[in-house]
């Protein structure tokens, strides 16, 4: 990774899209190849983008973690493969699906649980997920087979049905994913199906002696609500190599998204799939990481001389927290989701272009919080301070405080870069994390003259007789925004009360 990042830095590029995350126990930062790479390419002005897991939605998942990198979580869009399912009672049950295969002709197949279709043996607590050599063919044969996500890969789960003699596949959620559908290119016909029709459509087969379906083509439909969701799979926060950066920083398209595929592996990567396909449609955070790697290009062509730090500040900044109809962004479970979920939000690469303010910092800054985060400098040309400043005053996008005990003060300090806006005047909104006191000062900043700055400070303090709000040891969230009345300057915050 480092020789990769090394070249790239030598090649001149402006933006690196990373699509790689750290396996297992995130490394500090000084064992870190990718942070410490990024370091550097970020000291020459290259935007280092990168993903942050596919580990949710347990917490503190997330990886790639130094505040130098935008990391980047999953949600879907506003688009879906829907492919109704038709019950012998009636009922229609709308799936997803973007299998290229069909069953032939519009006729009913008989339907049946794999639970009720595994050889003998099969451990009870996997006997609905479909693994390899566990459907027992005299069971399954010319019958579409429901089968359960959860242990194993979801493509190989088809490949068990085909393996055993069956018509086709409905992949159903367990409750943990909820309504969010992932959609594969299955080895023979299929379709996946929320926690809830996967629970209507057993309810039927267990009260059916004889039950079946009819599986119809899928098409395609836009404007689906709510849209976005964050996915259940995107790695959440908190930081666990330095608690006091919020991480990921924002979150972008990563369900179900049409993506280029090399025509030397197939679309399922399985033994026995010898298609060879130009697209694939993917989900991941390596998904959603491009869509902003692509944005930082565009803010790079549109304003050359910006640092790599701006440029990350123009996105989390603009991201918003509301979904396309004006709600909350939630999660697939149905919760309301929050900055360990999404960072600062959804990006919204029309209003980055012309953010108003910007949060920078130098390669020295970066120093400075690498000494204070893990005690080691990162460059041994300039040696730690005897007492660096705490990492929470880096001038950073967001801001996260670990282990509040009493009051903290930081400062952080803006850069007007509003296009047409000389001359501004922005006041600040500010939105208390529950049980948390937050007052910013001064409330209002001027500004003369384009690429001025100007310091502001944040007073953080803990109510005082406010316990009862606290739950397991969570971060709580709020925000304070900027506005100048054309421009919104938001910056997420979560406190952890000690």
């Amino acid at each position: 990774m480092l020789a990769a990042i090394d070249d790239a830095v030598g090649d001149g590029v402006d933006v690196m899209s990373v699509s790689i995350g750290s396996v297992g126990k995130p490394l500090p930062l000084v064992d870190d190849g990718i942070a410490v790479g990024a370091l550097h390419a970020a000291m020459r002005g290259v935007v280092v983008v990168c993903s942050g897991g596919n580990s949710g939605p347990s917490p503190a998942t997330v990886s790639n973690l130094a505040p130098w990198l935008l990391t980047v979580g999953a949600s879907s869009i506003d688009r879906a493969f829907i492919s109704p399912i038709k019950l012998g009672n009636g009922m229609v049950v709308m799936g997803q699906t973007v299998t290229p295969y069909q069953l032939p002709g519009n006729k009913a197949y008989p339907l049946v649980y794999a639970a009720d279709a595994v050889v003998p043996g099969t451990p009870t607590n996997v006997s609905n997920q479909c693994l390899p050599k566990s459907l027992a063919p005299e069971k399954v044969q010319g019958k579409i087979v429901v089968c359960l996500r959860g242990t194993g890969l979801r493509v190989e789960k088809g490949m068990e049905v085909k393996r055993a003699g069956g018509a086709a596949i409905v992949l159903g959620n367990p409750p943990a994913y909820g309504s969010e559908v992932p959609v594969d290119a299955h080895v023979l016909p299929g379709t996946a199906v929320s926690t809830a029709d996967v629970n209507a459509i057993l309810l039927y087969v267990n009260s059916s002696s004889n039950p079946t379906a009819v599986l119809d083509r899928s098409r395609t439909v836009v404007d689906v609500k709510p849209s976005p969701v964050m996915a259940q799979f995107s790695s959440r926060g908190p930081n666990v190599v330095e608690p006091n950066i919020l991480k990921p920083d924002v979150t972008a398209p990563g369900l179900n998204i049409l993506a280029a595929w090399s025509e030397a592996s197939s679309p399922t990567k399985l033994d026995g799939d010898n298609r060879v396909v130009k697209y694939n449609i993917v989900s991941g955070t390596s998904m959603s990481c491009p869509h902003v790697s692509a944005t930082a290009v565009l803010l790079k062509s549109a304003h050359p001389d910006w640092s790599s730090a701006a440029i990350r500040s123009a996105i989390m900044t603009t991201a918003t927290t509301s979904n396309a109809g004006g709600g909350p962004i939630m999660d697939a479970d149905g919760t309301v989701a929050g900055p360990m979920d999404y960072g600062s939000g959804h990006i919204r690469p029309r209003h980055a272009m012309d953010p108003g303010l910007v949060y920078d910092a130098s390669y020295q800054d970066y120093l400075l919080f690498a000494c204070a985060s893990g005690g080691a400098p990162l460059d041994h040309s300039l040696p730690c301070p005897a007492t660096p400043p705490p990492p929470y005053e880096l001038n950073h996008p967001s801001l996260a405080i670990h282990g509040l005990n009493g009051t903290v003060t930081v400062q952080r300090t803006v850069t007007n870069v509003g296009q047409g806006k000389g001359n501004a005047r922005y006041s600040v909104a500010v939105v208390e994390p529950m049980g948390v006191s937050v007052k910013v000062s001064p409330r209002n900043l001027s500004f003369s003259r384009t690429n001025e700055k100007k310091s502001f400070r944040i007073k953080i303090e803990a109510k005082k007789g406010t316990t009862g709000w606290r739950v397991n040891g969570q971060f709580v969230a709020g925000s304070y925004t900027w506005s100048d009345g054309v421009h919104v300057v938001r910056s997420p915050i979560a406190v952890l009360v000690a």
